[in-house]
């Protein structure tokens, strides 16, 4: 009987051993630390501005402002090329409200300065002189290097903006900034630092609607605001002091 007993025993241990080990492999992976977990590349979707209502926008959407006539170049593939020379601006023919914009862009000297203009005001942009820019809503386009060349220049730490797509008002025109805001409240700081360097194509998806923008950087939303007022004006396209390529440049109106 005892024999007997200490068999069963045996067996019924040898089953829960087996059986620990059975869950013991079934259990789910552990989740990865946050060091695994910061640099987990994750994928983009990048919107490529094609399908219903997109179009693009052409050399006779455009209208001159305050810029020289050789300033900006529409090519027939698309590309738009632009000296930097004089800072100014063109704009759309037309005003916007709401929208969805695809512009890729790529800065060809190092510390390049720009930027595309949204809900820009009627004033001063129809009387704007030779080195002036309009009151909107800016989202910024610098090149990697400004950040380097302001701090050099001034002898200050470049605190106050970002290369990667700060979004701010300008002139007259409102916007409550998403944060990470910059010290002085007016920029929305970008939440990643995605933009590529000089020679590099970068890719901005802007959506606009009732007043609220959001920016994504090549694949990534990074920035924004909401309130803005007004809410409804011209798009601009920046020349400021550094040759750039744009390519892509597309719209989609919205409700």
């Amino acid at each position: 009987m005892m024999v007997r007993n200490r068999l069963r025993l045996l067996g019924l241990g040898l089953g829960l051993t087996l059986g620990l080990m059975g869950l013991h492999a079934a259990e789910p992976v552990s989740p990865p630390s946050k060091a695994e977990s910061a640099t987990t590349v994750l994928p983009s979707a990048k919107i490529d501005g094609t399908g219903p209502g997109w179009v693009a926008l052409k050399r006779s959407d455009f209208a001159d402002v305050n810029c020289k006539p050789d300033t900006w170049k529409f090519q027939d593939d698309g590309l738009i090329t632009c000296t930097g020379q004089p800072v100014g601006v063109i704009r759309t023919t037309k005003k916007y409200t709401n929208f969805e914009l695809v512009v890729e862009w790529k800065h060809l000297r190092s510390a390049g300065n720009s930027g595309v203009f949204v809900w820009a005001l009627d004033e001063p942009l129809m009387s704007l002189k030779p080195g002036q820019l309009p009151h909107g809503i800016e989202v910024q386009v610098l090149d990697l290097g400004y950040t380097e060349q302001y701090e050099k220049a001034t002898g200050k730490k470049a605190t106050w903006f970002t290369t990667h797509g700060d979004v701010f008002r300008v002139g007259a025109a409102q916007l409550k900034p998403f944060p990470p805001i910059s010290p002085d409240g007016s920029r929305s700081f970008p939440r990643k630092n995605l933009t590529k360097g000089i020679n590099e194509w970068n890719h901005y998806y802007v959506r606009a609607i009732n007043g609220e923008i959001r920016l994504w950087v090549n694949g990534e939303e990074v920035s924004g605001g909401n309130g803005a007022n007004p809410a409804t004006g011209y798009l601009c396209l920046e020349s400021e002091g550094s040759p750039i390529e744009f390519r892509n440049l597309r719209i989609r109106e919205l409700p």
